[in-house]
């Protein structure tokens, strides 16, 4: 069986180092808001190229908690709306409406699934208050073009990073292009923690501070509380593992963008198209997702060969009961993509022989 990814097997590398990590935070007695957050804190900051990171206990949270901390520093208001690629996974919605705001779902560039800058400049309204665009499969979207618009009509700018850890621009890295950016740690994502975590980068200071009160209560000060706040920490535990994590992830990065460099290559059926990419040296290869009409047939038949699949993501959110007053929404290139689209092993741990036959299986699928 060649896995989608074998976590297993990628945290192996790392036994001796996760395990020192552990026994550094088991030892030390403080388990909540402590050394290893605040380390954390400041080395993925500095990964990404900003002046601040908050970290809390999942990337939903730290999407909600942004909006909330714009809402609280009156850059937001209830009803206000935010333009959103409507292909993304649920979490971008979800956080958008639990601040009692609105979504506005639009179609994706055809050709990276990204946000497109021509249908977000069409889709503002005098309600518009910020764009959302996300990162998806690891390739980051157009920043330059975005941030252009924003600056524009004054809006503010969230990034969803979730699958883009360590994506650039001109050397500039996702989660330092917009005002704020969410990120998840969930096992699986290219930085990934041994349990849930998230954080959120941003070079606004107030914004910072309070998004850390939001995420502790709405506290500032012990027993003291500014907001009505939250309990979503990032705890040590899991900052310590995502210390040994963040060391090694431009290793695992360069092996993806191997992979996926042997996929572009070798895979040459008429059936499959293949992702574009506008920078294969910055896109960091999250999930490699390719397209097939008859896509339900393609993942039996390689899981049939011992290959393991997955879909990213099978159903839209407008699709979704959660939001049965989008249903009546027109998307069809976004319908479109969530009926074709199938993602395929790439894992950092893959053999090269294993590459190959996953090439060789799929170039042998004849619809």
């Amino acid at each position: 069986m060649i896995k989608f990814l074998d976590l297993q097997a990628l945290n192996q590398q790392y036994e001796a180092e996760l395990k020192e990590a552990c026994s550094r935070v088991i030892d030390s007695g403080w388990y909540i808001m402590g050394n290893e957050l605040e380390k954390f804190e400041l080395e993925f900051a500095k990964y990404c190229g900003t002046q601040f990171c908050v970290g809390v206990a999942n990337g939903l949270d730290a999407l909600v908690l942004t909006l909330r901390a714009w809402k609280e520093l009156g850059k937001l208001k209830s009803g206000d709306e935010i333009i959103v690629q409507a292909n993304t996974y649920i979490a971008s919605i979800l956080a958008i409406t639990e601040n009692d705001l609105v979504p506005v779902l639009v179609e994706p560039d055809p050709a990276t699934f990204n946000l497109d800058p021509y249908v977000v400049r069409a889709a503002i309204t005098l309600k518009t208050k910020a764009i959302l665009p996300v990162h998806l499969y690891g390739q980051i979207s157009p920043m330059p073009a975005i941030m252009k618009i924003a600056e524009e009509y004054n809006l503010l700018v969230l990034e969803d990073s979730a699958q883009s850890h360590g994506a650039e621009i001109n050397g500039k890295r996702a989660g330092n292009w917009g005002h704020a950016a969410g990120f998840s740690f969930y096992p699986g994502k290219n930085l990934g923690a041994l349990g849930d975590a998230g954080a959120i980068t941003t070079n606004d200071d107030e914004l910072a501070q309070t998004i850390k009160a939001l995420r502790n209560y709405g506290s500032h000060k012990k027993y003291e509380n500014l907001y009505r706040g939250v309990n979503s920490r990032l705890d040590e535990i899991q900052a310590a593992m995502l210390r040994v994590k963040l060391r090694h992830l431009k290793v695992e990065t360069a092996r993806r963008q191997e992979i996926s460099q042997a996929y572009r290559a070798g895979i040459s059926n008429p059936h499959i198209t293949l992702p574009q990419v506008t920078d294969e040296l910055t896109h960091v290869w999250h999930v490699f997702v390719v397209r097939c009409e008859q896509r339900e047939a393609l993942h039996q038949y390689l899981a049939a060969g011992g290959i393991q699949t997955l879909v990213h993501y099978p159903i839209p959110p407008h699709k979704q009961k959660a939001y049965s007053d989008f249903q009546s929404e027109y998307l069809p290139l976004t319908e479109s993509i969530h009926r074709q689209v199938l993602s395929i092993p790439l894992d950092p741990t893959m053999s090269d022989e294993a590459v190959k036959q996953v090439i060789k299986a799929i170039n042998g699928f004849n619809a």
